[in-house]
């Protein structure tokens, strides 16, 4: 059901509340009382029969005796109740519900079966809830209050979102000492229906809507969570406190990489990146957060200046800025003399900057002022420790005069250390919406955590290079392979078979046989070459080292022998039931080498994550990995390197020389394509991979085969590219185009098209004379989220240079079954048909994905697109706007009923009818 009707939520023309009460301070009567005195706008029904009247509105004995429409239901009566509760909203048309009453899954076996009536019900109606079992819901553009706590909110910026209604009652009670807003406020209970992807959707659309908080302890739906999460976090920032940061038990799984992957929390980290959120530790981080972007915008960088009345903070703030990796701001000449003509002689001449004990609100205001206008300075914060003869109110007000005055972009970050002395300031900063803090510590990391946000920013929008070859892989090898290990109920590939998976998808592999006697080891040895590596093949010994059954630098025919039946009898004193296949033989890659470890596993509800690392023997020692979740691309698996500290060997060290790292690049992306197509593969291992400066292979692997719970891709939280909409087209004239969805590393590709559009086509496809796409759209336009959007770009097969021709795409609307779409066709290669094709494949697309409308935004200057969009069968309306119209398409009729003649009758035209 997604997002649909949460507008009976969020913005209801009335309200019920079925269980409002006289008693005072039960649930009921603070329920109504909030309502009424926010005050709602629309018509508010009480509903309980014990009462005639309430607070002056008549009290009706049952929902069915509301003789007008109602949009949503508060529903606070006994738990049992609910199921009929529900079946009298469907009577009423109620589109929506908050149940406060405790009916979820925490009470046991009764809870759940009560959860699933209460499912049944709703959804037999087509009624949204939010809940059971949580505190309620604000909405500030509805003038709504449906919780019952005891605290008022201001109105503001912030979406709040809580699966805690403790959590709730404290950011409330914090949010009115500091004097932070809410546009909504979210408790969600149990997540029956309504779950945290709806809200960021839903709530991350709304423009008034600055920030989203949120705090998780189990987060459900996570492929939609994603989707929402990464649409979202471009344009605004979202936070999150997940709790549950420690680490889980490895259950005996193998290696670091497996035991990484077992703990929820790793795994959650890595998700939240790559949706561009950030992630918080404390609720102290989650409120200071909130706080800032509640009230400040990003620092342009990360160069701090820092002001104070007492070294003592500066040094704190200090040695806080190290522990992120990071230095105060070098101040330069101009700010140096500026400030040796303001302050006593005896002043620090560096940042920090120390005002001194007794400076005064004026010295205060002179400072900020000077650091304000240097350039060298990204952001502000000031560090007041309480002086009797200049009081923190006067500094405030002098602080908040100099931003006023210089009008700056500048964030400032205001710690008040102490108590009632500090307060004043405090509270002055906060009622003229400036973050405050208690001390440097927390300021600084809130500093950092906006630079995170930044950076998160920027990442979500990079371009990411191309190979500049293709990657093939062979999925049918590793179809029989996967198949053939299924038919013997699945478990562990030996290491030949692992390899021979590898090399499917392109990965090198240092090669290996399995022997089964001491002369055959010796005639394989001899033949792979020396010196020889060997290791005993069994499933069921996963650490070999430890149990004696790896030797390696065999020189001759005669070691390999005697190693062979060492092998044998170590394994053997080790494991007495282990089953043993043989030993593998395979050269020993010798020079300065570096040993790797990567892998992947399937993780609940995550699917495939992707982990790169040290490896070797001491790979669970060092604990030095990172985790991604596919697919990749060249700068996500960049990005996963990055965060090792065994990427700085990689890089070169010292005499070290560096190592190819596209080869690794390339590798992480192949390793994340078989997992993609291959959920069957439950975990895989590669330990070493051995790499120098002439390239690498891997050395040891191993692959569990299980049975697979979904077919790919749905086994994946983030869609993958939909490679089966790529394919060959007719066109005018019997002309074959390629054609195929568009990838992140398109964006230059579209600059080339655009460059072929007329001025025209420009002013008609963006509805502005643009004269250049810039980085941040280009992005946009490229990096798109395959769930909820579509875009196919066509090429010429025939062509050596690779040029887009045309691009078109549908993008969904959030809360409903439709989609606007656009589409370009460049100059040269009009009157092809080309638009036409595309839209048809398009439109079969958008159909497939249950969208039932598409839309367009038209110039009614545009009166070729306009009469071939009334003959295609679209429905034209004339907008508010002047000059512009707005066109529909019906895609639930039956498939081809609109398209096949009527796309024809577009091969024509220049640029297509939407705005995007």
């Amino acid at each position: 059901m997604s997002i649909f009707n949460l507008e009976k939520i969020f913005m209801p023309s009335s309200v019920a509340v079925i269980g409002a009460s006289g008693k005072s301070g039960s649930i009921g009567e603070v329920l109504l009382r909030n309502l009424l005195a926010t005050p709602f706008e629309g018509p508010v029904f009480p509903v309980n029969p014990k009462y005639d009247h309430l607070m002056g509105l008549e009290c009706r004995p049952a929902l069915r005796d509301v003789r007008q429409p109602v949009d949503l239901a508060v529903i606070a009566v006994p738990a049992d109740q609910v199921p009929e509760v529900l079946d009298e909203c469907a009577e009423a048309g109620v589109g929506g519900a908050i149940i406060i009453s405790a009916a979820g899954k925490e009470a046991g076996k009764d809870g759940r079966s009560l959860q699933n009536a209460i499912r049944e019900h709703a959804d037999a109606a087509g009624i949204r809830i939010i809940g059971p079992n949580c505190m309620g819901v604000v909405s500030t553009p509805a003038k709504l209050n449906a919780t019952f706590a005891e605290r008022e909110h201001l109105s503001g910026g912030l979406a709040f979102i809580s699966q805690s209604g403790a959590m709730s009652a404290a950011i409330l009670d914090l949010s009115a000492r500091e004097r932070i807003g809410f546009r909504y406020f979210v408790s969600v209970g149990s997540v029956l229906d309504v779950d945290v992807g709806d809200l960021i959707d839903y709530l991350g659309n709304d423009p008034g809507v600055s920030a989203i908080v949120l705090y998780a302890e189990t987060l459900t739906a996570l492929r939609k969570f994603m989707s929402a999460a990464r649409a979202v976090s471009r344009v605004k920032p979202i936070v999150v406190l997940k709790s549950g940061r420690s680490a889980s038990d490895a259950n005996g799984a193998d290696g670091p990489g497996s035991r990484g992957l077992a703990q929820e929390s790793a795994v959650y980290d890595a998700a939240f990146k790559r949706a561009g959120m950030l992630r918080v530790k404390t609720m102290d981080e989650l409120f200071d957060c909130a706080e800032l972007f509640a009230k400040q915008h990003n620092p342009r960088g990360n160069r701090l200046c820092i002001l104070m009345n007492g070294d003592g903070p500066g040094v704190m703030a200090v040695d806080a800025l190290a522990s992120y990796g990071l230095k105060p701001a070098a101040l330069e000449p101009d700010t140096l003399e500026a400030l040796d003509r303001l302050l006593p002689p005896i002043w620090s001449r560096r940042n920090p900057i120390d005002l001194l004990g007794d400076a005064t609100p004026e010295r205060w205001k002179r400072a900020a002022e000077i650091c304000l206008s240097a350039r060298e300075v990204d952001a502000l914060m000031t560090v007041y420790v309480p002086q009797v003869h200049n009081p923190s109110a006067d500094v405030a007000e002098a602080l908040v005069s100099a931003f006023e005055a210089k009008g700056v972009s500048i964030p400032l970050f205001s710690v008040w250390m102490g108590g009632e002395g500090a307060d004043p300031g405090r509270d002055t900063m906060n009622r003229s919406a400036f973050p405050t803090y208690d001390s440097p510590e927390r300021a600084v990391a809130a500093f950092t955590y906006a630079l995170s946000y930044a950076r998160n920013l920027e990442m979500l929008q990079e371009i990411p290079p191309k190979f500049n070859r293709a990657l093939d892989f062979d999925p049918a090898a590793v179809r029989a392979v996967v198949q053939e290990a299924l038919k013997n109920g699945g478990g562990r590939l030996g290491a030949v078979q692992s390899k021979a998976v590898l090399e499917a998808y392109g990965l090198p592999v240092n090669p290996a046989e399995t022997v089964h006697g001491a002369d055959e080891a010796a005639l394989i040895a001899s033949r792979l070459g020396f010196p020889a590596a060997m290791k005993i093949a069994s499933p069921d010994i996963p650490h070999k080292s430890d149990a004696g059954g790896v030797e390696l630098n065999l020189r001759t025919p005669g070691e390999v022998r005697e190693a062979y039946e060492q092998l044998l009898s170590s394994a053997r004193a080790a494991h007495p039931d282990a089953r043993i296949d043989g030993v593998t033989v395979q050269p020993m890659l010798c020079g300065r080498m570096h040993e790797l470890f990567i892998g992947s596993k399937t993780v609940p509800d995550f699917g495939p994550v992707i982990l790169f690392g040290a490896g070797g023997l001491l790979a669970e020692l060092y604990e030095d990995y990172s985790l991604a979740l596919p697919p990749l691309s060249r700068l996500l698996a960049r990005r996963l390197m990055e965060e090792t500290r065994i990427y700085r060997v990689l890089q070169g060290h010292g005499r070290t020389p560096p190592v190819d790292l596209e080869l690794l690049e390339e590798l992480l992306i192949r390793l994340a394509q078989l997992v993609t197509d291959f959920p069957e593969i439950s975990e895989l291992v590669i330990n070493p991979f051995m790499i120098g400066p002439d390239g690498g292979m891997a050395v040891d692997a191993h692959i569990l085969i299980k049975p697979a719970d979904r077919p790919s891709p749905e086994h994946l939280v983030i869609s993958p590219y939909p490679n089966q909409y790529e394919g060959l087209i007719s066109v005018k004239g019997g002309k074959r185009i390629f054609v195929r969805p568009i990838k992140p590393e398109d964006a230059p590709l579209l600059t080339g098209l655009f460059s072929a559009l007329s001025p025209l086509s420009i002013y008609f496809r963006f509805f502005s004379p643009l004269k250049s796409l810039s980085t941040k759209m280009l992005a946009r336009l490229s990096q798109i989220d395959y769930d909820r959007e579509m875009a196919l770009v066509a090429f010429d097969p025939d062509e050596e240079e690779e040029k887009v021709l045309a691009v078109v795409r549908y993008m969904a609307v959030p809360r409903k079954e439709e989609a606007n779409f656009a589409v370009a066709v460049g100059s040269p290669w009009q009157g092809l048909g080309i638009g036409a094709a595309l839209m048809e494949r398009l439109f079969a697309i958008a159909r497939e994905r249950g969208i039932k409308k598409i839309t367009g935004e038209v110039l009614a200057e545009n009166r070729q697109m306009l009469g071939l969009a009334r003959r295609f069968g679209f429905e034209t309306s004339r907008t508010a706007e002047n000059g512009q119209y707005i066109i529909t398409l019906d895609l639930s009729r039956e498939a081809g009923a609109n398209t096949a003649e009527g796309m024809q009758n577009l091969q024509g035209g220049d640029t297509a009818p939407a705005k995007a």
